[in-house]
């Protein structure tokens, strides 16, 4: 499933993207924030690669590739995952090179992902956890109306915040 903005092109990722996975889960700035065990060679990120093609394929998570209309190469990922079990609530997840950051594009796509969630999937409500000490991502969440949810935990991680947005 592809979405396109005024800038940017939203597309699956497959096999032929295993380069610029590796560089985008294994970026050491993007990792400060993020607890996962990131990739070290093309075979990992192709392993991930695989796994999130049958997460898509069974509608378990919808996951794009950003890539800006003038270059074919992937510079982030967003993905709406971890739908609630009536599928009226899901989380949204995304990470981008520090290279693109403070551009816009990460706010330009969020709103094609959001826009996608409410009215495609018409998702009554849309989750985002970040690290608290993330300013570019709690920046973007408040940019886009999403309300710190306080008192609200990310159960086995307290260092971050959640964060919500109704329809």
């Amino acid at each position: 499933m592809k979405l396109e903005t005024e800038r940017l092109i939203l597309k699956d990722i497959n096999e032929t993207h295993a380069e610029d996975i590796l560089r985008i889960r294994s970026n050491e700035f993007i990792n400060k924030f993020v607890q996962r065990k990131s990739p070290k060679t093309n075979y990992d990120a192709l392993q991930f690669i695989l796994t999130i093609k049958e997460r898509t394929k069974n509608n378990q998570t919808f996951y794009w590739g950003i890539s800006l209309k003038e270059k074919p190469g992937i510079i982030g990922t967003i993905c709406l995952w971890n739908f609630s079990e009536d599928r009226k609530t899901a989380e949204v997840g995304y990470e981008l090179l520090p290279d693109y950051h403070r551009k816009g594009i990460m706010s330009e796509a969020l709103t094609a992902v959001l826009n996608f969630g409410f009215n495609e999937l018409h998702l009554q409500e849309i989750l985002a956890i970040t690290n608290k000490l993330n300013e570019n991502s709690k920046g973007l969440l408040l940019k886009h109306d999403f309300m710190l949810e306080e008192g609200r935990e990310d159960k086995g991680f307290p260092e971050n915040l959640v964060f919500s947005l109704k329809k």
